[in-house]
């Protein structure tokens, strides 16, 4: 068997999942600490104020990853919700429904973030704007996963079930990603092309793709922490808990 093949199989293990998580957390944690420090100096201090919008458009290093983060999360969620659907396997379970507060949070930040920003570009806090509006609408379809998950006592079953609305809700994607396209909104047009050339000055692009980095590592590390939290939930009867917990249990004999 290949190895890369052979160490996946691993991976989905309960008890050899929450030790490789386990390790890289730190890791991961301080590399995001790290690239996110280094990005806001250069957002917040080096890079040079618009010449539109002064200096208040340095709101963007916090919406814009965090708006791309809102994405990315729905996506992996899905994505870890189809394999739970098909496969039946429990980690893509507990990874998915990791991934739904991280997500829901990374999205509210984003329309947040959005608000302050419109009222001094579009001088007003909220209007119903095409994406906006399709951002709002994939904030209720994370608290509709992280409801009905909730909501079933079968933690499996409550998994399984709230993939599936995951699944259904992927529409939406696309028509956040698309919809200063396809219609004519207040909400600027793409100005960050990752394949072509962008429309932004660089001294402005690298702290924003630095960020974005920096929120994608803080975004596996979060999901890691609590997917190990939710296996030690699941696994509680089973022998490799107990033993990983027994030494913290036992009384102390003088």
């Amino acid at each position: 068997m290949n190895r890369l093949v052979l160490w996946f199989h691993r991976l989905g293990s309960p008890p050899y999942f929450y030790r490789f998580a386990g390790r890289w957390l730190p890791w991961l944690y301080a590399l995001a600490l790290l690239t996110g420090a280094i990005g806001f100096y250069g957002g917040l201090v080096i890079a040079p104020a618009d010449y539109q919008q002064g200096d208040s458009f340095r709101i963007l290093y916090v919406h814009v990853p965090c708006a791309w983060m809102s994405l990315f999360a729905y996506a992996f969620m899905a994505g870890n919700g189809f394999v739970a659907l098909v496969w039946r396997i429990k980690l893509a379970e507990l990874l998915a429904m990791a991934s739904a507060p991280i997500g829901a949070a990374f999205t509210f930040v984003t329309l947040v973030t959005g608000s302050i920003w419109g009222k001094p570009t579009w001088g007003t806090w909220w209007t119903w704007d095409a994406r906006l509006t399709s951002e709002l609408v994939l904030l209720f379809l994370y608290f509709g996963v992280i409801g009905l998950h909730q909501a079933i006592e079968d933690l499996r079953q409550a998994a399984r079930a709230a993939a599936f609305l995951a699944l259904v809700g992927v529409v939406n994607l696309p028509i956040i990603h698309y919809s200063v396209v396809w219609w004519n909104t207040l909400h600027q047009a793409q100005t960050v092309n990752l394949l072509g050339e962008s429309k932004i000055d660089a001294r402005m692009l690298w702290p924003l793709l630095v960020l974005a980095f920096a929120t994608h590592v803080y975004f596996f590390a979060s999901v890691l922490a609590r997917t190990r939290a939710a296996l030690l939930a699941l696994e509680s009867g089973k022998a490799w808990v107990r033993a990983l917990v027994a030494p913290a249990t036992e009384p102390a004999h003088g």
